[in-house]
């Protein structure tokens, strides 16, 4: 059937559904035991989401109202059969994944974060990923140690 024939709305319907997908950030899927547990809370609204979308009568309104769902079904189901949970860290001598961050910048200012999987991570919650340039710059360093966080120093002051 020719372009001519369909709907207008038909095509812009159709372009709603074409949604790009997610990007996985790559390397390993670290996460806290509380992270996995949000993941698969995602992972279930998302379902819910895809399986109320289903039940419309419309096909073009249900494919714009899937599209969004299915695609968070898809990254969801795939970061929760990828998530390794990583244990809570045993000691406070180092930072570690999962170790709770208090650290003071050059100009006085103190913070406390602490470090989580990327799905995870909020800095207005106070988590960041431990792909980002701040936690890679203290995994693995001590108590009192210095480490080049952007364009200052920052002394880590506390772990927990």
């Amino acid at each position: 059937m020719s372009v001519a024939f369909t709907k207008e709305e038909s095509a812009e319907t159709a372009a709603e559904t074409l949604l790009p997908e997610r990007p996985v950030p790559e390397g390993p899927n670290l996460v806290t035991a509380a992270g996995l547990k949000a993941l698969e809370e995602h992972l279930v609204a998302a379902r819910a989401a895809y399986d109320t979308a289903m039940r419309e009568p419309d096909v073009n309104e249900r494919r714009r109202l899937a599209a969004a769902p299915f695609r968070d079904l898809r990254y969801f189901a795939e970061r929760v059969r990828t998530a390794q949970v990583v244990p809570p860290p045993e000691g406070r001598d180092v930072v570690a994944f999962g170790s709770t961050v208090t650290i003071e910048r050059d100009d006085g200012r103190t913070q406390t974060f602490r470090i989580v999987g990327e799905d995870e991570a909020d800095p207005k919650a106070g988590t960041v990923s431990f792909t980002s340039p701040v936690a890679r710059a203290l995994l693995g360093r001590g108590l009192g140690e210095f480490a080049q966080v952007g364009s200052g120093e920052v002394e880590i002051t506390d772990i927990s």
